[in-house]
C-alpha cells in the first residue's frame, strides 16, 4: 500500500508543478522574465524556447529587455513574440527587444483573477481523480485478498489527508497569485 501512496503523493506533486508554471505565466502587472517561458521561436527551422536563444532581463518594474544572443534572429524573436498570446507589443531597436507592460486596468484585474480561480479548480479537480485512482488501486489489493478490510479503511483515509494536503497547497497558491494580481 506504501506504493501507493509514494505513487499519489508523485502524481499531486506534478499537479502542482504544472499550476505553478501555468500561474508564472500570467501577467500581473509586474514585468516577469516567466510570462516568456511558452514563446518558441523559430530558429533555422527548429523550434527553439525563447529563453535558450536571449537573455532576458527586467531591469524596471513593468519593463522587460530581450538580448538576443544572435543578432539576426532579432525579428524571428520579435514575430514568436507578436504570435504568443502575453498580448504586448514589442519594441525592436535592431539590438534588443523591450516589452513595456501597461498598468493594468481593474477590469482587467478581476478578470486575471477569474482566470487564476478557474486553473487552480482545475488543479484541484486534477488532484480528485488522482485520488480516485488511489481508491481504485486500494480497492483492487482489497479485491486480491493482498490487504484486510481495515487496511482498506486505513488507507482510504490515509489518501484522503493526503488529497485534503494537496488541495490546501492549491488553495494557498490561489490566494497568493490572487493578491499579487490584485496589488497595484
Amino acid at each position: 500500500m506504501e506504493q501507493v501512496f509514494a505513487k499519489t503523493k508523485e502524481r499531486m506533486e506534478k499537479c502542482l508543478d504544472s499550476l505553478d508554471r501555468d500561474y508564472q505565466t500570467v501577467r500581473a502587472g509586474r514585468a516577469n522574465p516567466k510570462v516568456l517561458n511558452n514563446v518558441v521561436v523559430d530558429y533555422y527551422g527548429s523550434p527553439t524556447p525563447l529563453n535558450q536563444m536571449a537573455a532576458v532581463s527586467s531591469p524596471e518594474p513593468r519593463l522587460l529587455v530581450v538580448q538576443p544572443w544572435d543578432a539576426s534572429m532579432i525579428k524571428e524573436i520579435e514575430k514568436a513574440i507578436n504570435m504568443s498570446d502575453i498580448g504586448i507589443n514589442p519594441q525592436n531597436d535592431g539590438k534588443v527587444i523591450r516589452l513595456t507592460f501597461p498598468q493594468l486596468t481593474e477590469e482587467h484585474r478581476k478578470n486575471l483573477v477569474k482566470d487564476v480561480s478557474k486553473r487552480g479548480e482545475e488543479a484541484k479537480v486534477a488532484i480528485r481523480n488522482i485520488r480516485r485512482d488511489s481508491m481504485d488501486d486500494i480497492k483492487k489489493l482489497k479485491k486480491d485478498n493482498e490487504i484486510t478490510e481495515d487496511d482498506q479503511k486505513d488507507g482510504e483515509k490515509e489518501l484522503q489527508k493526503i488529497t485534503d494536503s494537496y488541495i490546501k497547497q492549491i488553495d494557498d497558491m490561489i490566494k497568493a497569485k490572487e493578491d499579487e494580481v490584485l496589488s497595484i
